[in-house]
């Protein structure tokens, strides 16, 4: 069998890099070597294309280029958010509201923090993954100082009610962060309409490179640095800035942006024939997530009776997930699923199947004819 063709429908895991990324990126390996901060020409130079990026990444987000400060991807742009408003010196004294189904960047910080002794209350989600906006409310206390809500499930592309989350925090003078690392790129992510105070992004979610991020934080808001050193962004995160990563991000968000509209329809599309055609041929195949109110590019279904890595395993030119990439290795029921209430039965049979911008609908049908020839293996 050739592996080397294969059929990618893992987009919610990475993205390749758009070749405008690549190209942008490619003077900074070698002649535009210069540090941000030397004042000479290579410097300056080097400044001015951060500072472009930081101009890119508020565009794509509708907000100013100075509420932009670029990290290490989502994971430590998430760290930030929330351990950056917290005194540790007084950690009791602190509170903070999150989801059930939160990526591990999130509910991992929060587990450590609540070892330190910040107050942390999960909230439950319905059966499609949602977070109820009442139950936000009824758990706020006192001394919460933060609200912290994914915009989209990387498992299973739920969006969660983000505007109607933020009207409460703003009603209680509480801040408000959402990961919107599964986000950004597919769907509109706006701030002046989800009316955030922070939020994450990862590059290699949107075609751009890894181990780069960005996190917005609003004018006037204060964060503790988790990275203590120089005044590199503006105090906010110390170390010489990677001016090729940050150009990259920057470049993705400004093809993003310009692409947006035709890529979720056409992501939309591709994933939609992918479901109807699954949920034709497979019998008690079930959708996994809220019907519509999901990422355009997410598919994430369950096979009764079969686990999802089996299907997988005999599927090797087709590149997709059982879940989330953190921890697909690990054949156990995923944390988001457990919350949404799916049987263990059902829940070891999932496939989270993820459109993008280099899939055709040629592989599509391809890709749905492969996975229901391998699903009937196992009821012969």
């Amino acid at each position: 069998m050739d592996t080397t063709r294969f059929i990618y429908l893992d987009h919610n895991a990475t993205t390749p890099l758009d070749p405008m990324v690549v190209q942008s990126m490619k003077p900074y390996l070698q002649d535009e070597f210069g540090n941000p901060s030397s004042s000479y020409a290579l410097g300056i130079r080097a400044k001015e294309g951060v500072e472009q990026a930081r101009l890119e990444v508020a565009g794509l987000l509708g907000c100013d280029a100075h509420e932009i400060i670029f990290t290490s991807g989502g994971s430590e742009s998430n760290n930030m958010a929330l351990k950056g408003l917290l005194d540790l010196r007084t950690p009791d004294q602190f509170h903070v509201i999150t989801s059930a189904v939160e990526h591990p960047a999130i509910l991992n910080p929060l587990l450590f923090l609540m070892e330190l002794g910040v107050k942390v209350s999960i909230l439950p989600v319905d059966r499609y993954g949602m977070v109820d906006p009442d139950d936000v409310k009824k758990a706020i206390r006192s001394e919460t100082i933060l609200i912290s809500i994914m915009l989209a499930n990387n498992e299973t592309g739920t969006l969660q009610p983000i505007q109607e989350i933020a009207y409460i925090a703003k009603e209680h003078d509480i801040l408000f962060h959402t990961d919107a690392a599964q986000a950004v790129g597919k769907m509109e992510v706006d701030i002046r309409d989800l009316r955030v105070d922070l939020l994450s992004v990862a590059g290699h979610k949107l075609y751009g490179p890894k181990g780069v991020g960005a996190l917005f934080i609003r004018n006037g808001l204060h964060l503790t640095p988790v990275i203590h050193g120089a005044g590199q962004e503006g105090g906010r995160r110390a170390g010489t800035e990677n001016v090729m990563l940050a150009v990259g991000l920057g470049t993705a968000c400004r093809m993003a942006k310009a692409r947006l509209q035709a890529d979720m329809l056409k992501m939309k599309a591709l994933r939609d024939h992918l479901q109807d055609l699954l949920f034709q041929h497979i019998p008690g195949l079930m959708l996994n997530g809220h019907p519509q109110e999901r990422l355009p590019n997410t598919l994430h279904i369950s096979v009764p009776g079969v686990k999802g890595s089996k299907i997988l395993e005999g599927l090797p030119t087709l590149f997709a997930s059982t879940g989330a990439a953190c921890h697909d290795r690990q054949v156990k029921l995923s944390h988001v699923l457990s919350a949404m209430g799916v049987s263990p039965h059902m829940g070891m049979g999932a496939l989270r199947l993820t459109t993008g911008r280099i899939n055709t609908m040629d592989e599509i049908e391809e890709a749905a004819e492969m996975i229901i020839k391998q699903v009937k293996r196992f009821f012969v």
